[in-house]
């Protein structure tokens, strides 16, 4: 299996049922002696990666970024570590870095989202918004309050909002130790609430 077939596996499957029943740990293992055996964690976990990537930088450069993401884990798979036999959150990891390249388009994302206000996900951000809160105009402040963190802050909030990873999880994708983790969602919900509490001053904005 070689960079064509990854990219054959995202393109024809990536929206497909998982099908296999090995955990992800298995399935690595047993793709170093037989590669072909990669495609089961692309079929697995594309969907999820898919969507991860396409909020944070929109679907024109989503494909791009989540093939380059199976890639970079198929040529890296010798080094993959036993994470509760779940490879995600080292696929978001990779995800992740890879997006860093993609800075510009995130931000213009972030800020499409501020001028319109359609996506939903944005309410956990802040841990308490009540519906009148969001009914006038905290996802859209909130937003371009996102677009603003400091991108280290950024990646770790939105593993945690955006692709339900556990704080422990995100001290595994993004390589830093759990109390930085901990520090940065800590960081950027105080920079949120702040921005935030103009709206309504029921919100709180303290920790």
């Amino acid at each position: 299996m070689g960079a064509d077939d990854v990219l054959d596996g995202w393109q024809a499957s990536a929206w497909a049922p998982a099908g296999a029943a090995d955990d992800d740990l298995a399935v690595i293992r047993g793709s170093e002696s037989d590669p072909e055996r990669f495609a089961v964690l692309v079929r697995r976990h594309s969907p999820a990666v898919g969507r991860y990537v396409t909020r944070r930088i929109g679907q024109e450069r989503a494909e791009d970024v989540v093939a380059e993401t199976f890639l970079v884990a198929f040529r890296k798979r010798a080094s993959f570590q036993d994470q509760g036999r779940d490879c995600l959150p080292w696929l978001y990891g990779i995800a992740t870095r890879l997006m860093h390249r993609e800075r510009r388009n995130e931000v213009r994302q972030l800020r499409l989202l501020a001028a319109s206000g359609i996506d939903p996900v944005t309410e956990p951000f802040t841990d308490r918004v009540e519906d009148a809160v969001a009914a006038s105009g905290v996802r859209q402040r909130l937003a371009a309050a996102v677009a603003e963190l400091p991108v280290n802050q950024r990646d770790a909030l939105l593993l945690l909002v955006w692709a339900d990873l556990s704080y422990e999880q995100i001290a595994t994708a993004t390589g830093a130790p759990l109390g930085t983790v901990q520090s940065r969602i800590s960081r950027a919900r105080r920079r949120l609430r702040r921005s935030l509490a103009d709206l309504d001053p029921a919100v709180s904005i303290g920790d």
